[in-house]
């Protein structure tokens, strides 16, 4: 909610005052706490509560950060949908090396009778995408929906002897894909992982990375803090990648 990674907890009026702020964002960091209190029918100390809330001592600081993250809204740039990599993607798929990593995914998924789609973030949609894609040609496959709250313990060994897990992710970094194919790695489940890099950590704990490469685009959450990037890098590689490995794995298997 505006600079925080979170939503605090509002009381009606508070609600009232955010409203206020939020639809006039370079107005505010002008004004004066009096002016701020009348614009929303509330007292100084009902906007000083509300700072409060907001991880701010006083309004002075309320202001500042709020400035720092009206320039980010401006400040975040973004390209047009650049085709030509898409392009370039796409002439890559039938050479030698992508050829050979799609094939080697086929061969993985040949014996298996489940494929478990994980994806974090902008990849989770794409997850449950290919969970779909994949069943509609008749590979038994499921999505799992949180990694973090779903054990691998719950699924019995021989189960997963007959399972391949397909990992999606952009950057290979996602935490709680890591921490759950650390704990595959203990069982006998092979694992692709589908990535922009293929020396990301996702990428080095799976038994064969498929990297796309493509320009990463990405833009920060806010001005002041460049940990924090909202993902923008195109799913359409992963995409096609998905249906490539099942089709080529239903005609392999003549079905």
């Amino acid at each position: 909610m505006l600079f925080l990674d979170y939503i605090p907890d509002l009381n009606p009026l508070e609600y009232e005052i955010y409203h206020y702020i939020a639809n006039n964002l370079k107005t505010v960091t002008y004004m004066r706490i009096r002016d701020l209190a009348n614009e929303t029918h509330t007292s100084t100390a009902s906007i000083l509560r509300f700072c409060h809330k907001f991880e701010c001592n006083g309004f002075s600081e309320f202001k500042v950060k709020l400035q720092l993250y009206y320039e980010s809204i401006n400040q975040a740039q973004i390209a047009d949908v650049d085709e030509t990599q898409h392009i370039h993607f796409l002439e890559r798929v039938n050479e030698p090396f992508l050829e050979n990593k799609i094939q080697q995914a086929v061969d993985l998924l040949s014996d298996k009778g489940l494929v478990l789609f994980l994806g974090s973030g902008s990849s989770e949609p794409i997850a449950a995408y290919g969970s779909l894609y994949f069943t509609n040609l008749s590979q038994t496959a499921l999505r799992i929906e949180d990694p973090s709250n779903y054990p691998i313990e719950w699924f019995p060994d021989d189960i997963l002897a007959r399972t391949c897990v397909i990992a999606l992710s952009v950057t290979g970094e996602t935490k709680e894909l890591i921490h759950y194919i650390q704990r595959l790695n203990t069982k006998k489940c092979p694992i692709i992982s589908i990535t922009n890099s293929d020396s990301s950590t996702i990428s080095r704990m799976s038994d064969l990375n498929i990297p796309y490469t493509i320009n990463r685009e990405t833009i920060y959450k806010t001005s002041n803090n460049h940990d924090k990037t909202i993902e923008l890098t195109s799913q359409l590689p992963a995409l096609f990648l998905i249906e490539k490995i099942a089709k080529r794995l239903r005609l392999q298997r003549n079905i």
